[in-house]
C-alpha cells in the first residue's frame, strides 16, 4: 500500500493537465496515453523509490496493538539463584545425632588408674613394670593393662627417669645401664633413649 500511494502522488503531481481530462458528461477520469518523456520520468521515480526501500529509510507507521501481550515472568539470573551447596553446607546437623558417650569405667578400672598415677608421681616405670606392680597390688591383668594404656604415658621419658635414679645410687657403664633398663622391662630403643638422656 505504501508504494501504491507514493506512486499515485508522483503520477498526479507530474502529469500535465492535458493528460488527465474529465469530460463534463462523465463522472470518472479518462486517461490518455502518456508521452515518452513522461514515461521516463515515471521510471526514474520508481527506481528512486525502490532504492529508498532497499536502504531501509522508508518509515512505516507503527503498528498499534489493541490487545495486551501476555506478560512473561522474568527469568532469574544465575547470580540471584540460591546456592544449594552453600545452603546444604550451612544447614545444622539433624536433631538427635549426638556423639556416642564413652563407655563407663568399672570400679576396678578407675582404682587401677588412680594407683598407676600414684606410682608414677614417685618413681619411673616401664610399661610392663607398672602392669606387674598393679597386679601385685591385686588388680587383674585386664584392669592393670587398661589403666596403664589409658594414661598414655611417655615411656622414653620413664626410661630416662629410671636411668637417672640408678645413677643416683650406683655407677654403671653405658652398656650396664642399658642392660639394667632392659631388665626393668623397657625396649631396646627406650633403654638407649634413657641412657642418652642422662649423658651417656
Amino acid at each position: 500500500m505504501l508504494f501504491t500511494h507514493l506512486t499515485f502522488d508522483v503520477l498526479t503531481s507530474d502529469v500535465p493537465a492535458s493528460v488527465i481530462s474529465m469530460p463534463q458528461h462523465q463522472n470518472k477520469f479518462q486517461l490518455t496515453r502518456p508521452s515518452a518523456s513522461f514515461r521516463a520520468s515515471i521510471a526514474i521515480a520508481l527506481a528512486a523509490l525502490l532504492a529508498i526501500g532497499a536502504s531501509g529509510c522508508v518509515f512505516l507507521p507503527a503498528v498499534v496493538s489493541y490487545g495486551s501481550a501476555p506478560s512473561q515472568s522474568p527469568t532469574p539470573s544465575p547470580e540471584s539463584a540460591p546456592d544449594t551447596d552453600d545452603a546444604t553446607a550451612s544447614s545444622p546437623d539433624p536433631v538427635g545425632e549426638e556423639p556416642e558417650p564413652e563407655p563407663e569405667l568399672t570400679m576396678g578400672q578407675i582404682n587401677a588408674i588412680d594407683s598407676a598415677e600414684s606410682y608414677l608421681r614417685f618413681m619411673g616405670f616401664s610399661r610392663q613394670g607398672l602392669i606387674d606392680q598393679l597386679e601385685f597390688e591385686g588388680y587383674s591383668t585386664d584392669e592393670a593393662t587398661f589403666a596403664v594404656d589409658y594414661l598414655n604415658i611417655d615411656w622414653n621419658e620413664q626410661a630416662a627417669i629410671v636411668a637417672e635414679s640408678y645413677l643416683d645410687f650406683s655407677s654403671f657403664s653405658r652398656q650396664g645401664l642399658i642392660d639394667q633398663l632392659l631388665y626393668e622391662g623397657f625396649t631396646q630403643e627406650q633403654a638407649e633413649y634413657g641412657v642418652n638422656a642422662v649423658g651417656y
